[in-house]
């Protein structure tokens, strides 16, 4: 990222972490359920019958964050109550939630770690805001959720990651290893986790990424960000097992929703996105040993004025690896540009040695609108690994933006394809 270089953590901040010690002194590995083998009907009703709940036990204990020092005046650093508040819930011998009441609320990186005596809920029902010191922030997140097993954030509130002075700092865009800025929300290492119908605006980086998780939920989520805000993801998922997306509307400077390496069974439904990149698979293989994309099922979605539609993408001259049961169905387009893509040259803006991410057993199905771009479907595959049973089913795409020298239609390589009813434009031959 933009940051050249991060500052040592202020005395204060190290009393702060001090007092999430309690709650980080065991970690859980991440917990991957057993390999799943058939069709997508199965896959659907297994993910919605393992997803976690997202209720309170009724006997769970209350903590307010005011009662442990919070101001609500949203100008107070209100750090050390915000950690203070978890470790007592965490630590109070069963069930518990905390509550950030309405109001708001400033706070800088936070770490919410367990393993805790039982089910955790933390409910914000106010507006908590991140510092915009970036030297506060020693690790890219601003509230880390971390080795929590049954853990539910809910609430109605909003979480604002104040971006926009590290956007200006990020250039990622130039230099692809760049440390990025924090994400909002992350979940590392959470099992039985769910998020529902709180806000999250101006992250600094992505606003939700879930990480060596699993079964988990993220349902009625509204994600705001301006359309040009960088690396700005409504929600990344990497190396997790079972993740149900659902009934959320995104809209940011990059991925709608993005799917990293070691995602397995992911289900994105009924997601309104844009703007943004679209909803992607990948990037893939910018590093060595990533482990397989496997049993993605996207369905249902509108896709609007965004840069891309549904996307596969690995990186040229990449390591090994594998993308495998993908399918994008259902999906409506207005005003997409690049409406169906595979890119396995991502990241090259030279000729360089093909990809070696495997991508096979894709799925393009009942994919309608518009798109304001001359091709309508672009399968560019690896010459050194060709994408194997590539299916093109009920495609109509129509052509809504100024005229072009370059004809209306699709381009193919290294693609086997197969397709299925209308084809709008006509398939690669």
């Amino acid at each position: 990222m933009a940051i050249t270089e991060r500052l040592h953590i202020a005395a204060a901040r190290g009393l702060i972490l001090g007092l999430a010690l309690l709650s980080s002194m065991a970690r859980c590995s991440s917990a991957i359920a057993s390999d799943y083998s058939g069709d997508f009907v199965g896959i659907r009703s297994r993910f919605l019958i393992g997803a976690a709940p997202a209720t309170t036990t009724p006997t769970a204990k209350v903590f307010d964050i005011i009662a442990h020092g919070a101001k609500a005046d949203g100008r107070t650093d209100s750090t050390q109550a915000f950690m203070q508040t978890w470790v007592k819930a965490c630590h109070s011998g069963g069930p518990a939630k905390v509550v950030f009441p309405p109001g708001t609320f400033l706070t800088g990186p936070l770490v919410y770690a367990g393993p805790c005596d039982g089910p955790m809920t933390v409910e914000i029902q106010g507006t908590v805001k991140a510092t915009t010191d970036i030297t506060e922030y020693s690790s890219p997140e601003w509230i880390l959720f971390e080795s929590v097993t049954k853990l539910n954030l809910i609430g109605k509130g909003t979480f604002d990651g104040q971006g926009a002075e590290a956007w200006k700092y990020n250039d990622c865009s130039k230099h692809p290893q760049c440390i990025l800025p924090p994400t909002s929300i992350k979940f590392n290492k959470v099992t039985h986790g769910s998020m529902e119908g709180f806000t999250s605006v101006n992250s600094k980086a992505f606003h939700i990424f879930v990480v060596l998780s699993h079964n988990i939920k993220i349902n009625n989520i509204h994600i705001v960000a301006p359309g040009n805000s960088p690396n700005t993801d409504g929600v990344h998922i990497s190396q997790t097992d079972v993740v149900n997306v659902t009934n959320s509307i995104i809209g940011t400077g990059d991925d709608c929703v993005s799917i990293g390496h070691g995602s397995t069974n992911i289900n994105v439904l009924n997601i309104t996105c844009g703007p943004g990149h679209g909803i992607s698979v990948g990037s893939l293989g910018k590093y060595k040993d990533e482990k397989e994309v496997r049993g993605i099922f996207v369905s249902n979605c509108t896709i609007r004025n965004t840069t891309n539609g549904v996307r596969i993408k690995t990186w040229a001259a990449s390591p090994p690896g594998q993308a495998t049961r993908i399918t994008f169905q259902d999906i409506v387009l207005d005003k997409v540009r690049n409406p169906i893509i595979i890119d396995q040259t991502y990241g090259s803006k030279k000729k360089r040695s093909p990809s070696q991410v495997k991508i096979s057993d894709v799925q393009f199905k009942n994919i309608r609108g518009t798109t304001i771009s001359p091709v309508a479907v672009s399968l560019q595959c690896s010459a050194a690994l060709p994408c194997d049973s590539i299916k093109l089913e009920q495609i109509d795409v129509a052509f809504s933006g100024s005229r072009s020298k370059q004809p209306f239609g699709n381009s193919c390589l290294n693609a086997k394809i197969t397709t299925i009813g209308k084809q709008n434009p006509p398939a690669c031959v």
